[in-house]
C-alpha cells in the first residue's frame, strides 16, 4: 500500500500536503495527479487546487507553512481564500496581494 501521509502526522497544511503530493510523483511512487485521487481518496479536482499551491510565491509558502498551528476551529487561512491570489502569475503581485490582503484579514 502506498503512503500518502502517515497516520500519527498531525493534520497537514494544504501547502505541506501539496509538498507531498508533488514528492510522491517525483519519486514515482504515484504516476500522476489522478492516481494520488484515487489513493487520497479525494477529487482529481480538489488534487490541483491542492497542488496549485505551488504556483505561489516561495515566500508566500514559507509564511504559509510557519503559520501556528490550529488545534480546534477554523484555519487561519484556506486554500479558498488564496485562489485569488493563485489567480496572478506574477510572485512580485502576488507578493504585493499577499501583504495587503495578510494585514487586513487573511492571517491577521
Amino acid at each position: 500500500m502506498k503512503v500518502i501521509w502517515k497516520e500519527n502526522d498531525i493534520d497537514p497544511s494544504p501547502i505541506a500536503l501539496a509538498i507531498r503530493f508533488e514528492q510522491l510523483i517525483r519519486e514515482g511512487t504515484v504516476k500522476d495527479q489522478a492516481d494520488l485521487a484515487r489513493l487520497a481518496h479525494i477529487s482529481r479536482a480538489r488534487v490541483t487546487q491542492i497542488m496549485d499551491l505551488l504556483l505561489l510565491a516561495p515566500e508566500i509558502q514559507e509564511e504559509i507553512l510557519f503559520l501556528s498551528l490550529v488545534e480546534r476551529g477554523k484555519d487561519r487561512i484556506t486554500e479558498r481564500e488564496l485562489r485569488p491570489i493563485l489567480a496572478m502569475v506574477d510572485w512580485q503581485v502576488q507578493r504585493r496581494a499577499w501583504a495587503n490582503n495578510s494585514s487586513d484579514s487573511l492571517i491577521g
